[in-house]
């Protein structure tokens, strides 16, 4: 039997400098800029005096690229306090350590590399890595609020909030279902994010060949789309923003919010309530609008002790973001909940695998707000899990434009 491939922290990124290399550098510069001056660091300019600044001006003209070379008596630093220096540079590179990510054009040569392969699912791969989400996330049990995971007077903890908690009333116990409202576990699942790379692709047949359907932040599936994009859907995020810029937070645009969700059909509407403060009106909003008009659609609330689970364990694996993506929150939960996942439009690059340039989602390209996702490292993950057999990663065309026109 194969071994079971661990999620790999960093799977492709390369290091600028190792760790110990980088401390190790540090740690002989402060030293030996100490030996240097017998002891002494370093001194400001306006400790040294008329005749010693003179030179000092000079040397720095003539070495500037050498680093400091003039030492002025005054200041000086204990060799106890430049050792205590050293132990935090040592601390602070191992916690957080400086990786170089390949740039777009070593991601797609990369990818290109592997594209001849055939893909093949490792049953074994796939085994390992749902045994460790379970282990430390428990998605089958956790992806929603249930009356079952969280009872009555239970004290819930925002995940994207610090310190901040509610206490599970009545009212709030009322708006969860009895337990997980899907039969576990599902078979085949298609999780269907909104890159660029969708556009022209002809998948929406194959999307929607799969039992399950999920798709990230409200999307657009009119009729110009479904062609590359589906239209089945049985789950579909709601992130509280866009409830709030496209919607108005529901004051005066319910009917228009709920006309504007029909092309989901009967679904789940997946939405973090209980992340931060901010989402919690919008949230609800959209929960009693909906009950209000009698529409097909039902809302899930997202488990912060699963978003925060989720959040730890790829943290550990090397995503470094403010918080993860809506679309790896949903694969993650896939991997747990379903026999096997094929992923869709995940691919956060300006570039497609021949160069050609393309739209940061297929149906605009706005781009989103710099430093808050990791996308790059989210998809160096997923490309590792694919390569694994763990997960399908479509990024090529599934039906030519010539096999589109005569469909």
């Amino acid at each position: 039997m194969a071994a079971v491939p661990r999620a790999a922290g960093r799977p492709t990124g390369s290091p600028r400098g190792s760790r110990l290399t980088i401390a190790a550098a540090a740690l002989c510069l402060l030293h030996g800029g100490l030996w240097r001056s017998g002891g002494r660091s370093p001194g400001l300019m306006s400790d040294c005096s008329p005749a010693r600044r003179k030179i000092c001006r000079g040397r720095r003209r003539r070495m500037a690229a050498a680093g400091p070379v003039c030492k002025c008596p005054r200041t000086r630093l204990p060799v106890g306090g430049a050792s205590a220096l050293c132990v935090f540079v040592l601390c602070w590179l191992y916690i957080f350590p400086v990786y170089r990510l390949p740039d777009e054009k070593e991601v797609v040569q990369g990818v290109l590399l592997q594209q001849g392969k055939a893909w093949r699912s490792n049953q074994t791969a796939v085994t390992g890595f749902r045994k460790q989400l379970e282990d430390c996330c428990d998605p089958g049990q956790l992806f929603a609020m249930t009356k079952q995971n969280s009872p009555l007077g239970k004290n819930l903890w925002f995940d994207g909030e610090f310190l901040h908690s509610v206490t599970i009333d009545n009212a709030t116990y009322s708006l969860f279902p009895q337990a997980t409202p899907f039969q576990l576990p599902l078979k085949k699942c298609s999780v269907v994010g909104n890159g660029g790379i969708l556009k022209k692709s002809g998948c929406g047949r194959q999307i929607d060949q799969a039992d399950f359907v999920m798709r990230c932040n409200l999307p657009p599936l009119s009729s110009e789309y479904t062609k590359d994009v589906g239209s089945k859907t049985q789950l579909v995020t709601a992130n509280p923003s866009i409830i709030e810029k496209r919607f108005q937070n529901l004051l005066w645009s319910r009917k228009t919010f709920v006309d504007s969700v029909k092309v989901y059909n009967h679904s789940y509407i997946y939405m973090p309530a209980f992340s931060m403060k901010t989402g919690t009106e919008p949230s609800l909003r959209v929960y009693y609008t909906l009950e209000d008009f009698g529409a097909n659609q039902t809302v899930l609330f997202a488990n912060p002790n699963f978003l925060r689970d989720i959040g730890k364990f790829w943290k550990s694996r090397g995503i470094h973001a403010k918080r993860l993506s809506t679309g790896l929150f949903l694969v993650s939960a896939a991997l747990g909940l379903c026999e096997e996942v094929t992923i869709y439009g995940f691919w956060p690059f300006s570039v497609d695998l021949h160069g050609r340039f393309i739209s940061h989602h297929y149906y605009d390209n706005v781009l989103p707000d710099s430093g808050f996702h990791a996308m790059p490292e989210e998809f160096l993950q997923l490309w590792f899990l694919h390569k694994n057999g763990v997960l399908r990663m479509q990024l090529e065309q599934c039906e030519a434009p010539l096999l589109q026109s005569s469909a």
